[in-house]
């Protein structure tokens, strides 16, 4: 029982851990659209009300729905790495894979939906910035979430695979 009580433990923290990196992703994202002039996207607006039964445009949508995504999205994915953090799964190995996870929920949400497009149709310059933001994401999160959520049920079983 006490595993679990870490585990649920865990998982609310990360969700903290998920908001704080999603601000900050939140506030490299607009930094970079002040610079690059790149409009806001509707896409997680789009993926969102699709998912709930909506039939969304191809225009603008509320700013609304695009922030329920973006922070919810970083919010359940903050819970998954708070619960890497306690058994162990930490650093910068971690930071890079929890980075993947993320980008792979976004797309296969998107796709599914067929809100987006598959990644390796868009323009690089595209790819490179969702990927970048990402990134943030994935490492502030992992950086945060590895301070505040010790070890405490790392596994040291099944390190070969006899």
């Amino acid at each position: 029982m006490a595993r679990g009580r870490e585990l649920g433990r865990a998982a609310l923290v990360g969700v903290a851990c998920g908001l704080i990196g999603v601000a900050v992703m939140t506030v490299g994202e607009k930094a970079e659209q002040a610079i690059t002039k790149r409009p806001n996207s509707y896409i997680p607006a789009r993926t969102l009300l699709t998912l709930l039964g909506r039939h969304p445009g191809e225009g603008k949508q509320s700013p609304v729905w695009n922030h329920v995504m973006h922070w919810g999205t970083g919010a359940a994915l903050g819970a998954l790495r708070g619960v890497w953090a306690v058994t162990g799964i930490r650093g910068p190995m971690a930071h890079l894979k929890h980075s993947g996870v993320r980008l792979a929920f976004d797309q296969t949400l998107e796709n599914a939906t067929g809100a987006g497009a598959p990644p390796m149709t868009w323009p690089a310059r595209e790819q490179v910035v969702d990927y970048g933001h990402k990134a943030v994401y994935a490492l502030v999160t992992g950086l945060v979430a590895d301070r505040l959520i010790p070890p405490v049920i790392e596994s040291h079983r099944g390190r070969v695979s006899h």
